[in-house]
């Protein structure tokens, strides 16, 4: 036998004594008031100085040789437990449940993670904050919103008051990818925007990545906002709620089969309408303007193996008199948590979302002969399975798959006009996602890890009218300042017209300075095959989503960062503090030519223009996590550029989600057991506007002329704003049961006119003559009180 054999059969054979010695200790860690399972809580065994984290929904895996040992489990804001244990060399299973700590221990952190995860966790351009928190920030007529909050952190932001969605490093708010319970919603905003659809009394995490992104996510290039509902009260009967100027909120929660299976069913309406419909006269006698929505959840533990969630979303606007507007989102979702064995654990779940809405000219059917409806709507089904083998403590293999279907009816009107119909609008399409995925996070040595995978993923496009079409090259002019027209050819509905497909690789690393301290770097490469036309900033119900076709090019994002991540303090991680440096290249970028028509054009793909985009900057954050004043610090340094062919002479412009300078303080104070206080300052930088800069004049009015392919030529005035609030906790709750508090809150405190565009028009007194006019959504201080309850 070669020496070489005999080496590798030594080998061998140590490897397989060593780990047939091994076994697996697993379960789940849990909060003892409610049953919940708890996120990234803490297992640690002391003996060998080794430990895990429990996932999405609370459990943990450790691979040990047989013993006696002693765990600590541990979650922020939760009383530590120390539990020893005599481990043989079978795989058992031991679950805990960790009690809440006193109020005054979670007041003072605000945040529900390790003492230093945010130093040793791979997780970089990461940002988590715990609903807790979210409740304490002041907001707009005292409403607690999760959207809102998010963007106080670096690198999100708006292009301002009134508008949808958030903008994260650069990126547009379709290229966010919102997930309420693994399913996408496509409108996150109620009321134009000044509202998300998230109901904080049913949510129970919030995480946004900004970069660093696992391979088990994809489909947009800027960002995921992934966001778990609760569960229920599997112990008891739990009721929250709040009755504020613009909304009230209730939830209900209790279990079903205790410790086994619970329910929550949470919802909210606004009452504006109905406030105001005792002084409306007139056509407005029966207006309609309010919000409402519902979410509900159900889960049931069969067993030790097995759990199955089921939750849904509904939630609806609607605006108008006789003409309205009515739109919303609705998803569903079934979930099945198996567990192989102590070391594999599947997460699988299928999801129905739908966003859509609906333009009428007769709400009230007065007028059949002499009407205008407009409808649309996006449908996604899908099946998505999740693994996770935890190989050994500091070894965990991630993989997995997704199919995704996408049914796209991006706008269909039907006119009347004396009796006589007319029919017209955009192609409906289907398109057809499928993905795959493979990770692992590996721990090197205690002063390195890494994080890396590759994902697939592959798209078809499918023309559901039988239709699709060419752009052809033409010269450019004022009748056709795009460059192109459209060649209109017939096709089976059933063939693929269109495919793609694109590697995604994903890379984190971390080197671990000391216990204070680490450097962290990451790299990820995102595809991204739906989009959203959209030529304005306003915050309209009328999203026209459309599917990548064989004119319209997947986005592709790749994104590096570099950052540096400290603790300070005398506990640890009284004070944490990082700065991030971050560079992105985007490729088929999307703009539109000058005076493009989306909506309900049939040839809106001839007015799309396309080129690369590249966002870069610095973020940097501070934050205070113990003491009576707690809050944080954010700036963020960033220049968000395109370059369309087409546009400023094909040279690279600020697009319109660029902020040079945003800074955001938070703070919160606990004067004492009663009251409490909060505040936040938000300045950023004014957003770039396009604005004619020439004017002619006709009959002796001035029209304002724009440059052909002009895009932001002046920036609005910078945007700066003051927030406070002063929260009293009440001795007793509703109906003298539980708890209760009064929220007072200011927004806008010293009446900043902020502006969210700028425009011109002719002089009011000169018509020769123009002149620029500012818009601002909310001009002056907004006082709220709301009542907040729980028993």
């Amino acid at each position: 036998m070669k020496f070489r054999h005999l080496i590798i059969i030594i080998f061998s054979l140590f490897y397989s004594t060593l780990y047939a010695q091994k076994a697996t200790l697993s379960g789940y860690i849990k909060d003892s008031s409610n049953g919940e399972g708890l996120i990234g809580a803490n297992v640690y065994v002391k003996e060998l100085k080794v430990g895990n984290q429990s996932n999405t929904y609370g459990f943990y895996s450790l691979t040990l040789a047989p013993g006696e040992y002693t765990l600590v489990f541990s979650y922020t804001g939760y009383e530590r437990v120390e539990r020893k244990i005599q481990f043989s060399s079978q795989s058992q299973q031991f679950s805990v449940e960790l009690k809440p700590a006193d109020s005054e221990l979670a007041e003072v952190r605000v945040t529900a993670k390790a003492v230093d995860e945010n130093v040793k966790s791979i997780e970089m351009s990461v940002n988590k904050i715990d609903i807790k928190t979210i409740k304490r920030i002041p907001a707009l007529l005292g409403e607690v919103d999760l959207v809102r909050a998010i963007q106080l952190l670096p690198g999100v932001s708006t292009v301002g008051e009134g508008a949808s969605g958030f903008n994260v490093r650069g990126g547009g708010v379709d290229q966010n990818l919102v997930l309420m319970d693994d399913a996408p919603v496509y409108n996150s905003s109620h009321l134009f925007g000044f509202f998300s659809v998230f109901n904080p009394d049913a949510v129970k995490d919030v995480k946004l990545f900004k970069g660093g992104i696992p391979a088990q996510y994809g489909g947009r290039v800027s960002s995921i906002l992934d966001v778990k509902m609760k569960e229920g009260n599997t112990k008891k009967l739990e009721v929250n709620g709040g009755i504020g100027v613009i909304f009230s909120r209730l939830s209900i929660e209790a279990p079903l089969i205790k410790d086994k299976a619970s329910f929550i069913v949470a919802a909210r309406r606004s009452y504006i309408d109905i406030l105001a419909k005792p002084f409306l006269t007139g056509n407005n006698a029966n207006a309609q303007f309010n919000f409402y929505d519902l979410t509900a959840k159900v889960n049931y533990n069969i067993n030790s193996k097995n759990t199955v969630f089921l939750s849904g979303y509904f939630g609806r606007d609607v605006f108008g008199t006789g003409f309205g507007f009515n739109w919303g989102n609705g998803t569903l979702s079934a979930r099945w948590n198996h567990v192989f064995s102590n070391k594999l654990f599947l997460n699988a779940t299928s999801f129905y979302s739908n966003y859509d809405y609906l333009l009428d000219s007769d709400l009230e059917n007065k007028r059949p002969n002499d009407s205008f409806r407009w409808t649309s709507n996006i449908v996604n089904l899908s099946f998505k399975p999740d693994f996770t083998y935890y190989i050994t403590p500091d070894n965990t293999l991630t993989f997995g798959g997704q199919i995704l279907s996408y049914e796209f009816k991006p706008g269909q009107a039907v006119a009347s006009s004396i009796g006589e119909k007319r029919e017209f609008g955009q192609a409906n399409k289907r398109g057809l996602e499928a993905s795959f995925y493979v990770g692992n996070e590996l721990k090197f040595s205690p002063h390195f890890s890494a994080q890396y995978g590759l994902r697939y993923s592959h798209y078809d496009y499918q023309s559901l009218d039988g239709e699709y079409y060419n752009r052809i090259t033409v010269p450019m002019s004022a009748q056709n300042p795009s460059g192109y027209v459209l060649q209109i050819n017939k096709v089976n509905p059933d063939q693929v017209i269109a495919s793609y497909g694109n590697f995604e690789p994903r890379l984190a690393l971390n080197w671990t300075l000391n216990e204070a301290s680490s450097v962290k770097a990451s790299f990820n490469r995102l595809s991204q095959y739906v989009h959203l036309m959209s030529n304005t900033a306003a915050s309209t119900p009328l999203d026209v989503w459309t599917s990548s076709t064989n004119n319209i090019k997947p986005q592709i994002a790749d994104q590096v960062a570099l950052g540096f991540f400290k603790n300070y303090g005398e506990s640890g991680n009284d004070y944490e503090a990082s700065v991030e440096v971050y560079y992105k290249k985007m490729q088929n970028q999307i703009d539109y030519a000058d005076r493009a028509n989306l909506f309900l054009n049939p040839y809106f793909e001839k007015d799309l223009l396309f080129g690369d985009g590249r966002a870069y900057g610095l973020e940097v954050f501070v934050k205070k996590n113990v003491g009576k004043l707690t809050g944080w610090v954010s700036y963020t340094l960033a220049r968000t550029e395109r370059k369309i062919d087409g546009i400023n002479n094909n040279e690279w412009y600020t697009s319109r989600y660029d902020r040079t300078h945003t800074l955001n303080l938070i703070g919160q104070y606990a004067l004492n057991e009663k009251w409490s206080f909060g505040a936040n300052f938000a300045y950023i930088t004014g957003v770039p506007y396009s604005i004619p800069v020439q004017k002619y004049v006709y009959e002796g009015i001035a029209y304002p002329q724009t440059i052909p392919g002009t895009r932001g030529n002046i920036r609005v005035p910078d945007y700066h704003r003051l927030d406070i609030s002063a929260t009293k906790k009440n001795k007793k709750g509703l109906f003298g049961k539980g708890s209760s508090e009064w929220v007072f809150s200011v927004y806008n405190l010293y009446n900043r006119k902020n502006p969210f565009s700028v425009y011109t028009r002719p002089n009011e007194t000169n018509s020769a003559q123009t002149e620029a006019v500012q818009l601002s959504i909310i001009g002056s201080f907004v006082p709220a009180v709301t009542y907040n309850f729980s028993f």
